[in-house]
């Protein structure tokens, strides 16, 4: 066995990258049950269940007293478990016709792998017209213009698929140079791993708080329905939600390996920035900074504004090639934001609260 097989944490990642989970569809996939193995296996302490919508929540209680007369301190770390995908939309002769659920990439769709769900799993490729038969001005492909090939007969085709069948992306997740791990849907179960290292690291400490670990549906299709639903039902007293974020590109300076980026802006509540800053300076853990001014496209608005509100921040894996199926991040930053996001809820007590209000 070699060194890289042995990493705990690739490993990890390798199992929830695996597994199927379009947003939107919480019957039709694994990962609520395939997280929920590896939650469990992490901590003897948590209570686990399902919602309806198809969100996992898991319940890690504080070591505050029942008996003291205050309310239950809780802190809940969101992150998304669902993935892109796509759903038949048309039969054509044998082969299938799709639509995008979440935000494909379609510059990358050509040639990819991908898994039907029909009345059996059917393996199929995404293909299109030879560029040696269209002509050199029009030498683009259109989402369009590409079909699913299945390699079976228009007959049996007709017989084993129907229309809003789902597709899932298939793709063995690869270990790169530099510790690198390559591989589909870490948006968002690099996040998810995070939330495991962190109960993980929470079995070393003690904490006061109630810890939510929600695992949160359907993120991908825009409406961030498992956040605003869980945010509602635990009323915590604050919020982290963990997602992936766009890393060596020309746009900002967050690069792969330079651990876990603690986000700026009117969605992430100064006194929790401060404290993680705090906290990473007696860790000595590096960490990155990004400045978000608007609150879309993550979970964090969804929340913040949930009943009388709720004091939030994200907190963010770097993550290359984000939404295609080789999102490329280091194991090393998900284990950081893990340890990270665990040293602040042990760091939580009742005066935490009167940092929260501005005086």
């Amino acid at each position: 066995m070699n060194e890289k097989s042995i990493n705990p944490t690739v490993a990890l990642l390798k199992r929830l990258s695996l597994a199927v989970g379009v947003t939107g569809y919480t019957k039709e996939n694994n990962i609520q049950q395939i997280f929920t193995t590896e939650l469990m296996a992490c901590t003897t302490q948590l209570e686990s269940k399902s919602d309806k919508m198809g969100s996992v929540v898991a319940l890690k209680l504080g070591s505050q007293s029942p008996l003291d007369g205050k309310p239950r301190r809780k802190i809940m770390i969101t992150a998304h478990l669902d993935e892109i995908g796509a759903m038949v939309s048309q039969i054509d002769r044998g082969f299938l016709r799709f639509q995008q659920i979440g935000a494909l990439d379609e510059r990358v769709l050509l040639g990819q792998e991908v898994m039907v769900h029909a009345q059996r799993d059917l393996p199929g490729v995404i293909g299109a017209t030879p560029p040696h038969l269209i002509q050199k001005s029009t030498n683009r492909v259109d989402k369009k213009d590409l079909l699913i090939d299945v390699g079976l007969s228009a007959a049996d085709v007709e017989k084993i698929v129907r229309l809003g069948d789902l597709i899932s992306f298939v793709r063995t997740p690869e270990e790169l140079q530099n510790n690198l791990l390559s591989a589909k849907a870490m948006d968002n179960r690099a996040s998810l791993a995070a939330m495991i290292i962190c109960l993980q690291e929470l079995n070393k400490l003690q904490h006061q708080w109630d810890v939510y670990a929600v695992a949160t549906a359907d993120e991908e299709w825009g409406y961030y329905v498992g956040a605003t639903t869980q945010s509602y039902a635990i009323h915590p007293d604050v919020a982290i939600v963990v997602d992936v974020t766009f890393a060596d590109v020309s746009e900002n300076d967050i690069k792969l390996g330079n651990g876990p980026v603690i986000s700026l802006g009117p969605s992430n509540h100064s006194a929790i920035r401060k404290r993680l800053l705090e906290i990473c300076e007696k860790l000595e853990l590096k960490y990155q900074n990004e400045v978000i001014p608007v609150g879309g496209g993550t979970e964090v608005y969804a929340i913040e504004v949930s009943r009388e509100g709720v004091p939030a921040i994200l907190v963010s894996i770097p993550s290359r090639y984000m939404h295609t199926p080789i999102e490329t991040v280091h194991p090393k930053d998900i284990e950081r934001t893990g340890r990270l996001i665990a040293y602040f809820i042990a760091s939580l007590d009742e005066t935490f609260i009167e940092t929260l209000t501005a005086e």
